[in-house]
């Protein structure tokens, strides 16, 4: 067992030290949040993470996990201290790196012994270069420090799984003692380690994120073509997927991929090339693709119809994915400011994400329209003109083509997730659109009311 730090408890920092501690070792959470902390040690997860809070009171009561804003104390006599950080997006798509700096100031101030500092936040390649030396630089006590990458490729929804039964682990040193140090953390986890140098470690990162991220966008741009062609993009996907080379996961056409990963990513290495005199052509691509891919079904919906001025309009699903409480980057904060400004008047379902939502665009009248927030979908869809789908949680796939029809006063559905069969909806008599498949306008006749 180790004595561990963990600054930030967001997303990365939170889930890596609750599995930590559920690996065996001694782990103190530093946030600045006097309240958010205190909510933490009453076992209380402040993000919604499936798994997450459970094992949060499993190694609160085992007495291996603590939570603390005394970052001082948190630092003095760890022997490794992870940095899980924010690195926000700045406007010319570089990353902030003003919260590791914080960090890294603090942690050079504080520590009393011998410390690896492992940085799991995602940074440009380089950065860990200048991390080491700027807490050399305000180092107090002559303690030997060095600093590691250790990237995290966990996704929101399945973050606890994907920490504690990840396809590997990617550290990257500069020396036989940071390599060891690291490695011995990670031995109770029994996993793959991949060890490089600092900056393949970072760079590993990037790469990863942005290539699923271009097939995610190839996929989108090949749906489009479909829906010109006559083809089917499920149909397509699968038989792409049995080549093993390609692989059958990230192959669903949709209306983009949101998050605080793939956006950011994808947006900072382009940044770090063009920085370099190179042009990443490919991830270009893939960012423009998702752009335009975010707002499909709204172009879709515009075509179709006259105004969407005092229609009723369901919305299901507003976080980007289904198990989280995340909107960061989310298709639902593209297409609902313009309805709003269209002036409908919007019925939104989501099992999580409405409080978080309500919070950029509370209840009640907004722009020329209106905003509902409801607690099942059959709510959202009573009466309504329209329904657009953004997220594909379970009680969202749920909804029958049966119900679309006997509970809206127009079964008009834009879907972005392809939820149903094309086939059913039509002879339900829905009207369905959705995402590089064939239209099929039901014969039954829906017809704006």
């Amino acid at each position: 067992m180790k004595n561990l730090a963990v600054a930030g408890t967001g997303y990365v920092g939170l889930v890596t030290g609750v599995c930590m501690a559920e690996n065996g070792h001694n782990v103190t959470c530093v946030d600045i949040d006097e309240q958010k902390v205190q909510t933490m040690r009453e076992g209380i997860s402040p993000i919604y993470e499936s798994g997450l809070e459970e094992l949060m009171q499993k190694n609160i009561e085992a007495g291996r996990l603590h939570f603390t804003t005394d970052y001082q104390a948190a630092y003095k006599n760890a022997e490794t201290v992870f940095i899980g950080v924010g690195t926000p997006e700045r406007e010319d798509g570089s990353a902030d790196l003003s919260f590791i700096a914080t960090v890294a100031r603090q942690v050079a101030e504080s520590i009393e012994q011998d410390c690896l500092v492992v940085v799991k936040s995602t940074v440009p390649v380089g950065t860990n270069d200048k991390v080491e030396q700027f807490i050399r630089d305000f180092l107090i006590k002559d303690v030997r420090v060095e600093v590691a990458s250790n990237p995290e490729f966990l996704a929101q929804g399945s973050a606890v799984k994907d920490t504690l039964e990840a396809d590997r682990i990617v550290i990257g040193t500069e020396s036989e003692w940071a390599e060891k140090v690291l490695t011995e953390v990670y031995t109770p986890f029994n996993l793959p380690i991949v060890s490089v140098n600092r900056r393949s470690a970072e760079m590993i990162k990037y790469a990863a994120n942005d290539f699923l991220a271009l097939k995610i966008s190839y996929m989108n741009d090949i749906a489009n073509l479909c829906e010109l062609v006559g083809a089917d993009i499920q149909d397509v996907a699968k038989g792409m997927s049995y080549d093993e080379r390609i692989g059958s996961k990230f192959l669903n056409a949709g209306i983009g991929y949101g998050g605080s990963c793939f956006p950011k990513d994808t947006k900072a290495l382009e940044y770090i090339a063009k920085q370099n005199g190179y042009e990443l052509k490919t991830v270009k691509a893939a960012i423009d693709i998702n752009n335009e891919q975010k707002l499909a079904l709204y172009n879709k919906a515009s075509k179709r119809l006259i105004t969407f001025n005092g229609l009723k309009i369901a919305v299901l699903g507003l976080t980007f994915k289904p198990g989280t409480d995340d909107l960061r980057e989310a298709p639902s904060l593209e297409n609902i400011p313009l309805l709003l400004k269209d002036g409908a008047d919007i019925y939104a379902f989501d099992p999580v994400g409405d409080k978080n939502f309500a919070k950029v665009y509370p209840e009640g009248k907004q722009e020329n329209g209106s905003i509902t927030y409801v607690t099942s979908p059959e709510q959202a869809l009573q009466d309504a003109n329209v329904c657009f789908i953004f997220t594909e949680w379970g009680e969202i796939k749920a909804v029958t083509p049966t119900q679309y029809k006997d509970l809206m006063r127009t079964p008009l559905v834009y879907d972005g997730r392809n939820l149903h069969n094309i086939m059913e909806m039509d002879m339900n008599g829905v009207e369905y659109h959705s995402i590089g498949r064939q239209l099929i306008k039901s014969a039954k006749g829906a017809v704006l009311a």
